[in-house]
């Protein structure tokens, strides 16, 4: 089959200034101005140039975020942090695909620990022991942020993003939430980030030890916990809302694949969507440890969860998100899962890939009357 064609500098340039504009992804909370210059200076597309470039800009607020911590300016430290963060998330974006990239990865985590450490409200890094199989991590990590004002035994939802948004990235997307009185619990979705484990048809056993973790804390009321999985992630928040749904109260797949999206005919269509700016097959076959269109083709029709019988069996109350004329994951997928298994709400706004207009604020209403 052909290689997806790839945009052109100046084409590659223009997609990026168009996103910044809109503030969508990635630019959900980067330094406008520095990003743009970043944009106009960009020296090509490649893996190492694009990592290098991007690199560049993180060490820069980098610099100055150690100077402002000298000074004792604990804001202006956490605003650098924050924004080294974002630029080297950029090095590494859409997936470490190479080298340069899984530096910039490294560089991304590194410079989130820091914002972490600095923010007012608190963030706990936690740290598991997974029984991962041969070839498996042995460890599951994530982050919870709790919400301002020290509420007690706040309820949490769990977020993870897809192929390219992970759980640094999720963080500022739950800011909503927090404002709203949830805490917020941050992972990656199997085969990104810091997942123990590659995608598969039984990953989700993944979020076991979460699980049996939250049941632990006192300080969480984990009788109101719900998964809210964004994009792809959103696959897995439906799968959760059925294999355990006795841990949740509540789930939401805004905009995740259910069963046609994982069929080769669809896979065919979307390889060349023009949402995406670069590498998406390759970012979707590094799910399953592969590299090509043809490595994902042959792996995803597994994850079908009309073909696993999933969609049959009773589930937690569900929220079906996404934009109706998406062309990454299909849109028609959410009419599918209303067929099947228990009632379901739904909500289509326009647009592509994760809809427009305030998709989060009403995914944020409706997790809040089902926790309340």
């Amino acid at each position: 089959m052909p290689a997806a064609p790839s945009r052109t500098l100046p084409e590659a340039q223009q997609w990026l200034r168009d996103h910044l504009e809109r503030r969508e992804h990635p630019f959900n909370a980067i330094d406008r101005a520095a990003a743009a210059r970043h944009i106009d200076t960009l020296p090509g597309t490649d893996s190492e140039t694009w990592a290098e470039h991007w690199l560049a800009g993180a060490e820069y607020f980098a610099a100055r975020a150690c100077e402002a911590e000298s000074g004792g300016d604990h804001a202006g430290a956490l605003e650098n942090w924050w924004q080294a963060y974002q630029f080297a998330f950029l090095g590494r974006f859409p997936a470490p695909l190479h080298p340069a990239k899984l530096a910039a990865y490294h560089r991304a985590v590194e410079c989130f620990r820091r914002v972490s450490a600095l923010e007012p409200t608190p963030i706990q890094h936690v740290a598991l022991p997974f029984e991962g199989r041969d070839g498996e991590g042995d460890m599951v990590r994530f982050f919870v942020a709790r919400p301002p004002g020290g509420a007690a035994r706040p309820p949490v939802v769990m977020m993870w993003g897809g192929i390219d948004v992970w759980k640094e990235e999720s963080y500022a997307r739950g800011r909503m939430l927090r404002e709203r009185g949830f805490a917020t619990l941050h992972i990656d979705k199997p085969g990104v980030g810091q997942s123990p484990l590659h995608a598969g048809p039984d990953a989700e056993r993944q979020w076991d030890p979460v699980f049996a973790w939250l049941r632990d804390q006192d300080d969480l009321d984990t009788d109101r916990v719900a998964a809210l999985g964004l994009s792809f992630g959103g696959y897995w928040a439906l799968k959760l809302a059925h294999t355990h749904r006795e841990h949740l109260a509540a789930a939401v797949n805004w905009g995740g694949g259910v069963h046609l999206t994982f069929q080769p005919e669809w896979q065919e269509r979307s390889r060349n969507a023009s949402s995406y700016l670069m590498d998406l097959m390759p970012a979707r076959a590094r799910i399953f440890g592969g590299r090509t269109f043809e490595d994902y083709v042959a792996r995803c029709p597994e994850l079908s969860l009309l073909d696993q019988g999933v969609l049959d069996l009773p589930s937690c109350p569900l929220l079906l998100v996404n934009g109706k004329d998406d062309q990454q994951n299909a849109s028609a997928d959410m009419y599918l899962a209303l067929e099947h298994g228990s009632p379901k709400t739904a909500r289509m706004f326009p647009g592509g890939h994760m809809g427009v207009g305030p998709v989060l604020p009403s995914v944020v209403n409706w997790l809040a009357e089902q926790l309340s």
